[in-house]
């Protein structure tokens, strides 16, 4: 398998506009792995004027699409939990995504958050499925022909 730079990585991601465009940057990649951050601004902030968990969990399913998908891409997630675990007191949040478990066709990564300044803000668990190299079946029911098997 050819190894990507992190600019070839960087200019794939950037269609990945809902995140890019709040903000969220790839900083590193390894196997399996990704380190993302974002710099907060006032659009980040809520009524209250703490950073909205959307911000946090964005940046996390980022990094984890990032890392599960920069060497082959195919992955998509089946579910993610967010737990929120402190308010940010930085400037920055930094999402790092871990891979637990590489399976034959499912994953499923550890995502911690946390501002440059240590504190934890939020621990993310989310599960994978590759869809790469399977067939891509029509799930409509008008274009559905019966098979004959139920």
């Amino acid at each position: 398998m050819e190894m990507k730079s992190i600019e070839e990585v960087r200019a794939i991601f950037a269609e990945d506009r809902f995140a890019t465009e709040n903000g969220a940057v790839i900083d590193e990649i390894g196997d399996h792995y990704a380190k993302c951050s974002l710099l907060l601004q006032a659009r980040h902030r809520n009524a209250m004027g703490a950073v909205m968990g959307g911000v946090s969990f964005t940046l996390a399913d980022f990094a984890f699409a990032v890392a599960s998908n920069w060497q082959s891409t195919g992955t998509v997630s089946l579910s993610s939990n967010i737990t929120f675990l402190g308010v940010a007191k930085g400037k920055k949040l930094i999402a790092e995504a871990v891979c637990v478990k590489n399976g034959r066709t499912t994953s499923y990564y550890q995502i911690d958050v946390r501002d440059e300044l240590g504190t934890l803000v939020a621990s993310v668990t989310a599960t994978g499925y590759c869809t790469a190299g399977r067939k891509q079946t029509n799930h409509r029911h008008e274009d559905a022909a019966p098979s004959g098997n139920a």
